[in-house]
């Protein structure tokens, strides 16, 4: 889930800052600028992991801070497919479902990752399961029984596997006068999204499974 990436960039200390040793000064102007962002084709950064190379600080006529060349190691937020994960359904809606892990909210379950048969249902909000059910329409999965439904509901734990991710890079130019600044706004997408799958058996809410041990022991 959590990778570490080598980045090579140049970071100024300010004079208010020349009262910590140099590694602390240059940590924090790093994760001022790092963490919570996304940078493309790399992840979500955290924070600074450490330091590898640090140049030899220079001044710059005009502003007094000191500058220098680094070379660090920075934890980055980006599972890798197929690996499994645990996180919170957030919302559901036509297209499928939303997960958060708490930090990052851009987890999306597409209606093809959901278990078959599967509808959604729009008084609940909320996406439903029917194992065992010859069903093939949303309309008939609808008129089952609502205790034969097993409801992926928001606040859920689940499992899921991670499918694929994309990055976005959408830099809105200026506005065509016929569209206005508002179009553009909402049709920004966020600059890294995760696709994840809880198609198989033992993906989904933890809650389905959790008896399910059990239950083959007795079988056995």
């Amino acid at each position: 889930m959590f990778q570490l990436s080598i980045i090579k960039d140049t970071v100024a200390v300010h004079p208010s800052q020349f009262g910590l040793s140099p590694e602390q000064a240059i940590t924090n102007e790093l994760n001022k600028k790092y963490a919570n962002r996304v940078l493309h084709d790399v992840g979500l950064c955290i924070c600074v992991f450490d330091l590898a190379e640090v140049g030899e600080g220079k001044v710059r006529y005009g502003d007094g801070c000191l500058w220098y060349k680094v070379v660090f190691r920075l934890t980055v937020f980006r599972p890798f497919a197929s690996e499994v994960i645990i996180a919170k359904v957030k919302s559901s809606d036509e297209d499928g479902v939303r997960l958060t892990v708490g930090f990052f909210d851009d987890i999306y379950v597409p209606l093809v990752y959901l278990p078959e048969p599967t509808a959604f249902d729009p008084k609940e909000r909320a996406h439903f399961w029917l194992p065992g059910s010859e069903a093939t329409s949303s309309h008939e999965l609808l008129d089952s029984p609502l205790t034969d439904r097993m409801y992926i509901d928001a606040g859920d734990v689940v499992r899921v596997r991670v499918e694929s991710d994309e990055f976005h890079d959408d830099e809105p130019g200026p506005p065509k006068a016929h569209e206005g600044v508002q179009q553009i706004i909402e049709n920004r997408r966020s600059p890294y999204t995760i696709a994840c799958s809880m198609s198989e058996q033992g993906l989904g809410p933890i809650s389905w499974w959790k008896n399910a041990g059990v239950e083959t022991m007795e079988e056995g």
